[in-house]
């Protein structure tokens, strides 16, 4: 018991101290060796050296590719004007009247191709404020719709997606990008669908009862401490997000710019059904490649190759657009660093934690459920995870860094297809990971000079509510017709 106690105490110190700015590069392994200390069973060095840092380092190795090209993509789409003419393109096809739609789909435009939601936060912002005061609609809702533009549907649950969420669970299950299309199809509809009822209906409200945009200054601030932190904790360099960049070129037109986000979609899926096919892989067997089948690495690879040829394409048509490449590529290069290590420190600090005897008893009751359901039994254990340690990927990762091998194993023993055990992986991650200690909220809040009691409970209708509603659904959908 003393040990369980440990662990639950070790993840609220996370939470806590998480929320409070800490650095997760020291907060992760100090609460590794606490929950070590605490409950016994572990030699300290030995858990941090040889737990910690091993299974850090394999993290690392698997996805610092997709962090790395997936950041430098990311920066020269907004370098390039590219993000700020998509952003115009559908606010002048939707009009001022429908604000909430145009801001949540020129979120989810740039956030499924692969642009950083911090990039895309900072990027709308201004517009959504413009769009909001013209239509007279509350300025507390504009964050509940950054939030369901940017991190809920096209974060975890569209197939395709570049998103680290949904990237994660393809090593495990031997899965792509486009794992389970269909129920990730139904779960995005089912969670874009909630999210717009629940704005339109807020601005409903808002319009009966007469209250209006407000008295604002929208300034996007300079020097909001938990923008800062939270940014930070992700490798952005606020001091480039908060000014604007003088405009060298008008930006590209609208198909010019929206081209990369179809082409990480169109590659990532002929290299898996077509060249992937082709290869010869036989060599992986050997030792010195991992002694690994092709099923292991074709989903990353996928992304890799994806990714590449969008940021080809984007140097290519854009060259004269871009006031310094090397000056984009560096900045997109460093900005991976962060991210990466902070979420590979959170499996190194799940490793710890499922190496501890304790950690056995909480194991054994979600296994037990999973011997009836793998799929709920799986949603549980992610959904639970990433709220701890408020973060989608990290969460996700604990999860299926200490249980993965047996639930596919649990899967295949109970006929269960193990693409719908990725895309219930994937949609799990984002569910509860958006309470109120999450970077990405803290962030989009100060963004916009808001507080949590302003416009937090909009967020968590649209980012947590409903999609853990449509998570739900598609475990139901999942047990019936298995992932299609």
């Amino acid at each position: 018991m003393a040990g369980v106690l440990s662990i639950l105490l070790a993840l609220a110190l996370l939470m806590y101290l998480a929320f409070r700015g800490v650095t997760l590069l020291i907060l992760a392994p100090a609460m590794a060796v606490f929950a070590a200390a605490l409950g016994g069973g572990l030699p300290l060095l030995g858990a941090y050296t040889q737990i910690f840092m091993s299974n850090m380092g394999d993290f690392i190795i698997a996805f610092f590719p997709l962090f790395l090209l997936g950041a430098v993509f990311g920066k020269l789409m907004d370098d390039s004007g590219s993000a700020k003419s998509i952003a115009r393109a559908i606010i002048g096809w939707l009009g001022a009247e429908r604000a909430v739609l145009a801001v949540v789909l020129c979120c989810a435009v740039l956030t499924y191709g692969g642009v950083s939601l911090f990039v895309v936060a900072f990027a709308i912002f201004p517009v959504a404020a413009a769009l909001f005061r013209d239509a007279d609609i509350p300025k507390r809702l504009i964050p509940a719709s950054l939030a369901l533009g940017a991190f809920t549907f096209t974060m975890s649950a569209l197939p395709g997606t570049p998103a680290i969420q949904n990237a994660i669970p393809m090593p495990y299950f031997g899965t792509t990008a486009f794992a389970a299309p269909g129920l990730g199809v139904v779960a995005a509809i089912l969670m874009f669908s909630l999210g717009m009822a629940w704005l339109n209906r807020r601005v409903t409200e808002a319009k009966t009862s007469g209250e209006g945009y407000g008295i604002h200054d929208d300034a996007v601030p300079e020097s909001n401490l938990e923008v800062r932190e939270g940014a930070a904790r992700d490798g952005f360099d606020i001091r480039e997000l908060e000014h604007d960049q003088p405009e060298r070129d008008e930006p590209p037109p609208f198909a010019v710019a929206a081209a990369p986000v179809g082409i990480v979609v169109l590659v990532n899926f002929l290299f898996v059904q077509f060249v992937v096919p082709q290869m010869d892989t036989s060599y992986l067997q050997q030792p010195i490649f991992g002694a690994t089948t092709i099923d292991a690495v074709r989903g990353v690879w996928a992304v890799i190759v994806a990714l590449l040829t969008a940021i080809v394409f984007i140097l290519i048509v854009n060259w004269v657009r871009i006031e310094s490449v090397k000056a984009s590529v560096d900045q997109g290069a460093n900005a991976s660093v962060i991210p990466i290590a902070n979420t590979a420190s959170l499996v190194g600090f799940g490793a710890v934690i499922a190496a501890m005897p304790a950690f056995q008893t909480i194991s054994e009751g979600l296994l037990a459920l999973g011997q009836l359901s793998p799929l709920v039994s799986l949603a549980i254990a992610v959904n639970l995870l990433s709220a701890v340690t408020g973060s989608a990927s990290g969460g996700m990762s604990i999860a299926l860094d200490t249980l993965g091998p047996t639930y596919v194993e649990l899967a295949k023993a109970q006929n269960i297809s193990l693409e719908a055990m990725h895309r219930v992986t994937s949609i799990s991650s984002g569910a509860l990971d958006a309470l109120p200690h999450n970077g990405a909220v803290i962030t989009v809040l100060g963004i916009c000079k808001l507080g949590h009691k302003e416009a937090y409970g909009d967020m968590f209708m649209v980012a947590v509510v409903g999609p853990m509603i449509s998570l739900v659904c598609i475990v139901l959908l999942a047990s019936v017709v298995g992932g299609f």
